[in-house]
């Protein structure tokens, strides 16, 4: 056998090693596209992978207030971590949501670049959550946060809420998102 038939031959067989490779890594990728999540987290699925971009309804063009938001799956499956920054950092958090098997509820922590956190429960019904959290650290007098949240049809993302602020509760805000591949959060 000549040298060039033998190199031939050898980058056949190369060539047919680095296909059956790929062949396996891909078929593995495929698998990893739907990976595992706790079975309690599992209707928020349609939420993951996704960065969302919302404009408050009291935005305006001259004082805009733009919130971009990405939901993933983290630790495995057990938990989803969702971050998220206002006006390009101004302002941001992050929650991380885990099911609670004590209190049989998904269970939320939510941290801010503001130093307050919170702690709260949360309810997923069809494509709507509903959640309730306590209030800790200097938040301006506001102790507990309610808020809806909900995947529309249309692929928008509704969200409201309220806050309890010196024993009364007050509106809070309201934003429609749209998903935005290409949107950053960031934190400053």
């Amino acid at each position: 056998m000549s040298m060039f038939a033998f190199f031939r031959s050898f980058r056949s067989g190369v060539v047919c090693i680095l296909w059956l490779l790929t062949m396996s890594w891909g078929s593995r990728l495929s698998a990893a596209e739907s990976p595992s999540l706790n079975e309690h987290l599992e209707p928020f699925r349609k939420w993951l992978g996704k960065t969302w971009r919302g404009e408050f309804k009291e935005s305006t063009p001259e004082k805009p207030v733009v919130d971009i938001s990405r939901w993933e799956r983290a630790l495995n499956g057990q938990a989803i971590r969702i971050v998220h920054s206002i006006n390009n950092g101004q302002y941001g958090g992050e929650t991380i949501v885990t099911w609670n098997p004590e209190k049989k509820s998904l269970v939320y922590h939510y941290f801010t670049t503001a130093g307050f956190q919170t702690t709260g429960t949360m309810t997923l019904t069809n494509n709507q959550y509903t959640s309730h959290e306590i209030v800790s650290g200097a938040a301006n007098g506001v102790t507990e946060v309610k808020a809806t949240g909900e995947l529309r049809s249309d692929g928008t993302m509704k969200t409201q809420s309220q806050y309890l602020k010196n024993g009364k509760w007050e509106d809070g805000h309201s934003a429609t998102y749209r998903e935005a591949p290409n949107a950053q959060v960031i934190f400053k």
